[in-house]
């Protein structure tokens, strides 16, 4: 758990939960670990729609001639579909994966040995490389979708410069699909137009002993797809102040105007890789292991450079030998954090509601984290075909929609937040006695109800203890108050602890609750920041502290009716 005392400056902020019954950068919307079709590998990337993630991270992945998707791709066309905004996604892989390198970039008088730059992109495996020989129609038999080509146009020895337009790798010369083009290129290493300035050249990579993202390289990439690994003929000052060619001999070193393509990447779907309901145990889910997502858990621990308040990772299920301790690694993790929301898959299709509830009971008591059940059937966005997925597919969506029609302190669940329209059919159809006992046991069923359909019917947290906190809806309304005051009271760090300091943050706390009142959030708070709390003694020890009293806002979840039949000529009550 998270420690309860400051040791280097910073802020902390604390949870006090006394409703117990009878006994700092902008926040990203949502992250999810898990394996896609391409992309960096173990390089957490931000998208903003699903046309950026399948350009990023593609959608259909082709394997033993036959078309599958990720849960990874599922749950992000789910969050985006519904109105979510921002999503970090994390690629997870087994085995070794490598970028693809360009063919021969050739100079006017250079052999195919010494190109004149080498390309290398920037997504990994098996699936970037476009190396064949073309037909006469240009295309290139191992060219798709998910890969690229490149080709050099306009070369131009008087000013040294050159295009550069980056394709799809299953268009044709008809038909040229162009991602990118890039003008006026250069192998100066002094202009501001060179190549590598202007593409970028950055290799990010996991360093699993500093548990932090490395960067080589001088260069951000600016290109979407590619990164400039080398410049072999470089011109340096290849223009005199007078306009003329500084060193004849560069005039050789421009590229040829030509196309190529880009080969020798490593990586591939593991071989016989299990996917939707057949993942039947953890020794291949979708061809990854549960170790494969370790680094991944270890790095979404950092809380100051990956912000986000929900985390997924469809794909490992709890009671699966080998994923229960990866489960439980970023349950500790989400409440160090303590700033989002973990939703777990407890069991793999097939299991009964009493399996569920043993799961959530044995292994989960933490507000921090949330689960639901039963899997659901759905068209697959990307093959058609109708597949089964767990909860937390779904999931996202819900609490995306949640937060665009209402709050995140509303409840994503019931008729008007937690329809899951795009269902066909849940795993099972729960009886009213099932939905009672899972919901008893921190479940959360997802119901199906005639003309209505299939929607999530509970809200609980897996905290054990019947407190404000083991309700989603109270538990990020937490999530969103200490995010927004956690950032209000880092300007304050090294500021004179004095009245005018103190006031400056009550100041701005206050309103901002009281909007939280207005739109539903809370019953009343009240902050105290002054003398106090803050005594001479407090200030002496160069703390600063604030106690923020809130009452939340509960959800009506158990609503009673009484009918009362009374006889002919009864006067109603007033």
């Amino acid at each position: 758990m998270a420690t309860n005392a400051l040791i280097s400056p910073g802020v902390l902020a604390r949870e006090n939960d006394t409703s117990f019954v009878n006994e700092r950068p902008i926040t990203v919307g949502a992250a999810i670990i898990g394996p896609t079709v391409k992309g960096p590998v173990e390089i957490p990337t931000i998208v903003t729609s699903y046309s950026e993630y399948v350009n990023k991270f593609g959608d259909l992945l082709i394997s033993g001639g036959n078309s599958y998707s990720y849960f990874t791709s599922i749950a992000a066309y789910n969050y985006f579909a519904n109105g979510g905004e921002t999503l970090l996604v994390a690629r997870v892989v087994s085995g070794s994966y490598t970028s693809a390198t360009s063919t021969a970039i050739s100079a006017s008088t250079q052999a195919a040995s010494q190109p004149a730059f080498t390309l290398e992109t920037l997504s990994e495996g098996v699936i970037m490389n476009s190396t064949s020989t073309q037909d006469s129609k240009g295309s290139l038999p191992s060219g798709s979708v998910n890969n690229i080509r490149w080709q050099i146009i306009n070369p131009n020895t008087s000013s040294g410069t050159f295009g550069l337009l980056i394709r799809q790798g299953n268009d044709t010369i008809n038909n040229p699909i162009v991602l990118e083009t890039w003008t006026n290129l250069s192998l100066d290493p002094q202009a501001t137009n060179y190549v590598s300035r202007v593409l970028g050249d950055y290799v990010y990579n996991y360093n699993s002993t500093n548990n932090q993202i490395e960067v080589s390289g001088s260069y951000p990439n600016a290109s979407r797809y590619v990164r400039v690994k080398s410049v072999n003929l470089q011109t340096p000052n290849y223009l005199l102040s007078s306009g003329l060619i500084s060193n004849a001999s560069y005039t050789a070193s421009i590229p040829l105007a030509a196309s190529g393509t880009f080969g020798s990447a490593t990586g591939d779907v593991k071989a016989g890789a299990n996917f939707y309901d057949t993942i039947a145990n953890a020794t291949n889910t979708q061809g990854l292991v549960a170790d494969n997502y370790t680094n991944m858990i270890n790095l979404f621990a950092n809380q100051d450079d990956y912000k986000f308040n929900a985390l997924y990772t469809p794909g490992l299920i709890s009671n699966f030998a080998t994923h229960t301790s990866k489960v439980a690694q970023i349950v500790a993790n989400t409440q160090d954090r303590g700033d989002n929301i973990y939703v777990v898959d407890l069991v793999g299709y097939g299991s009964s509601y009493t399996a569920a509830i043993t799961e959530a009971n044995a292994s989960f008591d933490t507000s921090y984290a949330a689960a639901y059940w039963p899997w659901c059937q759905i068209k697959d966005p990307a093959t058609g075909k109708n597949v089964w997925v767990p909860a937390s597919t779904m999931i996202a969506g819900v609490y995306a929609y949640n937060d665009k029609v209402a709050e995140p302190w509303f409840a994503p669940a019931g008729i008007n937040r937690g329809g899951l329209s795009r269902v066909i059919r849940a795993e099972q159809k729960l009886p009213q006695s099932t939905r009672d006992e899972l919901y008893l046991n921190k479940v959360n069923p997802i119901a199906t109800f005639p003309g209505t359909g299939v929607v999530v019917y509970g809200q609980k947290t897996l905290q054990s203890a019947a407190s404000a906190l083991d309700r989603v809806n109270v538990r990020r309304l937490l999530i969103q108050l200490k995010s927004y005051i956690s950032q209000i009271a880092n300007n304050l760090v090294f500021e004179q602890n004095t009245a005018a300091t103190r006031n400056q943050f009550l100041s701005q706390v206050n309103p901002y609750l009281e909007t939280v009142q207005q739109r539903q959030g809370l019953y009343a708070f009240k902050v105290i920041m002054d003398s106090t709390n803050n005594t001479p003694d407090v200030i002496d020890r160069n703390e600063l502290i604030g106690q923020i009293y809130l009452q939340p806002t509960k959800t009506a979840e158990f609503i009673y009716l009484d009918f009362n039949i009374t006889p002919t000529g009864a006067t109603f009550p007033a």
